[in-house]
This record gives C-alpha cells, structure tokens and sequence, in this order.
C-alpha cells in the first residue's frame, strides 16, 4: 500500500527529485546564466541583468520588462503560453510598485527563469532574445488557481547503469520511478521493480528495465505507459557518475534512515537517524539489495524515499532555488523533456502538500521465464497502478 508522506516524514525518512527527479534537488539558487552587467540590453535573453532599484533584482532586462506587464495588467500577446495566457487574463492590476527576485538558469541549453514578487511566482522561459511567461500562481493579483498544467501530470525518471564507456541511455535501467503529481497538491513516486515481466515496446517479453538496453529512453518509457496505463509526459535518465555529482553540487540529501544498511556492494555502512548523504551514500543507498529482507522491492523503496526526501529538501529552499537546480540535473542527464515543462513540473511538485503524497512500489510473486528469475505482474502493482491514475498515491 502506498505510505502517505506526512507519515514517512514523521517516522521513516524525514526530510529530502529529483535526484530529478528530476531537478528537485534544491541546493541554493544560483545564475550561471546571467551576467553582472547593468548596461544597456545586448539583446540576448540572459546576457544583461536588472539593479535591485529597477523592481526586479537579477532579472534579465526583457524579462524584468515582461514582468512589469504582468503586474501592470498590460496586454501579454505572444509573451505568455496559452496555458499562462489564460490564467493571467483573470488578473487585476497591482496597485503598488513591483518589487521582487529572479533566479536564472538553463535547461539542456534553454534559459528559465523564476521570479518571485512577494507570494507569486512567475515561470519563464527564453528563446533567443525573447522571454515568455509559462506558469506560476500569483495570488496578490487575484488569480485563484496556479497554472502549472492541467489534471494529473506523471514523469518517469530512470537511474542507468551505464559504466565508463557505455551510452547513458542504451543499458538497463538501474532505477525506474514514476513521479506523479495531482495538480491539487497531491503527489506520489511509484517504484517499479527492475525484474517484473513484461510486453515490452520493442517487442517480445522481458524484464521492465531491458527495454532501455533495447530501444533506448524512448522504449523504456513507452513500456511503462503501457504496462502502468499512465500517461507519463516524458522522461530524464541519469548514471552512476552524474547522480552523485549532482548530489555533491546540490549540498547532500538530508535524509533520516530508519535502519542500518550495509551497502556491501559499494562497502559502505550508512548508519540509521538523521544525516545528510553525499553523493557516494546516496547512490549506495538507492543500489543496495543484497543485504536487504526484500532485495529489489527494498533497493525501490530506498529509491523512493530519497526522491521524496530532495523533493523535501527543495521545497524549504523554496521556488527560487529550482533554475539553479535543474541547471545542475541538466549537465548530468538525458532527457526528452522541454524547457517548459520541465520548469512547470517541478514547480507544480514544489507545491506539493507533505501530507497529501506517498510513495509505493509495484511488486509481485517470483517466478521463473526464459532461464531467468523475473517478478510477475499482478494484482499489488495493478492495483498500485489504478491509485496512481489521479497523480496522487497518499
């Protein structure tokens, strides 16, 4: 059964997605995309930043110029996805000169941007010289809900076990996790144990995590929507040497372990009680199973517990430390998700309420196929699917 994480904080794995997961790591807020210069505009999107007495500290000259429209009540046009477009069409006017921050950085090579003025947050992301506004939530304006998305929004983040040498993403899968959110607060990461037996896109059936070794990123994810019924946006896929950098750059994950693990693969012991991970601890954690009562069920709940627990760690950094964040997540791993979305669903799990999101993991009986050991899907991970449709397993 799926554990809410308003219990999993109090009792098991206090305070920590993603990885990723997926970029929601949380260190502080850094701007490795913007310059110091207050001089006139070079027409780049990042290349000139805003004084602190022009309303808008940090920001790019174009971006602090789109936010004043924001708040001003201007006309966006083209300024503002249709998602965001529509939600700011809602506002009213803020009476008061426009004071905030902005934190800048990139993914896979797109600058984003988050702005925060009081309580609101605005997301943006540039093209070329032009920023564009694609969510946030700005209460001071009277806007009622956040536009991060509509419904129930899922991403797959995969661990490789790629070694030195090997392509990222054409070896199995090491860590399959589907995080989800409900768009009302709620949340949830799914485990899926590596050996379950599947129908796998690229034909044919085999352990879940062949399908990455097959056909890539892009069949391991079309396996888990067919096997899960999930419609997962997309995926990011991150190895051995680039989880623990992001860690490391990231400042550790705080994490309280509820009991002693002797990672004998990786002949460390990470002790039970609070303690913050390094890289190195953390991937021992998340990889250990031999030691383990439950072995590749366990090494997925590790899985998960330290995903929650970054997701934890970011959300007391708060919403400025994201661009600095998925900076880091994007020197590291592969993924086929934009700019956009990307932004908008961290954001989204940003916003999670602690006591409203779980986590579980899809099991199953052991059983024999092909020469191998595998794990049969049935009715614990369907049923674990079918909670799983609203986003939200808490």
């Amino acid at each position: 059964m799926p554990r809410p994480l308003g219990r999993l904080v109090a009792g098991t794995a206090a305070l920590t997605v993603l990885t990723l997961l997926a970029g929601c790591t949380g260190g502080a807020p850094t701007s490795p995309s913007t310059a110091t210069s207050n001089g006139p505009s070079s027409g780049s999107a990042t290349g000139t930043t805003t004084p602190a007495s022009s309303g808008i500290e940090g920001a790019p000259a174009e971006l602090a110029a789109l936010v004043q429209r924001v708040y001003a009540g201007e006309p966006i046009g083209d300024g503002a996805s249709k998602s965001a477009g529509a939600a700011l069409a809602q506002r009213r006017p803020a009476n008061v000169p426009v004071q905030g921050k902005a934190s800048t950085g990139t993914w896979k090579g797109a600058p984003v941007a988050v702005v925060t003025v009081g309580d609101d947050v605005t997301l943006a992301v540039a093209s070329g010289a032009k920023w564009r506004v694609v969510g946030g939530w700005w209460p001071s304006l009277g806007v009622k809900q956040p536009s991060l998305g509509s419904g129930p929004r899922w991403v797959l983040a995969l661990g490789s076990d790629a070694r030195p040498g090997q392509q990222l993403d054409r070896t199995r899968a090491d860590t399959i996790q589907v995080v989800g959110t409900d768009g009302k607060g709620g949340a949830g990461v799914m485990g899926m144990a590596r050996d379950l037996w599947v129908p796998l896109s690229t034909g044919g059936k085999g352990k879940i995590n062949s399908a990455m070794a097959l056909g890539g990123a892009p069949a391991q994810l079309k396996t888990v929507r067919s096997v899960t019924g999930l419609p997962i946006e997309g995926y990011v896929v991150i190895g051995f040497s680039g989880f623990k950098k992001v860690v490391d750059e990231q400042g550790g994950i705080p994490i309280v372990i509820p009991k002693t693990v002797n990672a004998s693969h990786a002949k460390l012991v990470i002790k039970k009680g609070p303690q913050t991970l390094t890289g190195a601890q953390a991937l021992a954690y998340a990889r250990e199973r031999k030691t383990l009562p439950d072995g590749d069920f366990g090494r997925s709940r590790h899985q998960g517990e330290l995903m929650l627990a970054a997701a934890v760690k970011a959300k007391l950094a708060g919403p400025g430390a994201i661009p600095g964040a998925m900076t880091t997540v994007s020197k590291y791993a592969r993924t086929d998700l934009d700019a956009e979305r990307m932004l908008t669903f961290v954001a989204r799990f940003y916003r999670t309420d602690p006591t409203k999101a779980g986590r579980g993991v899809a099991q199953g009986a052991f059983g024999w196929a092909s020469g191998q050991s595998i794990v049969v899907l049935g009715s614990q991970a369907r049923g674990l699917f079918a909670d799983f449709k609203d986003g939200n397993l808490s």
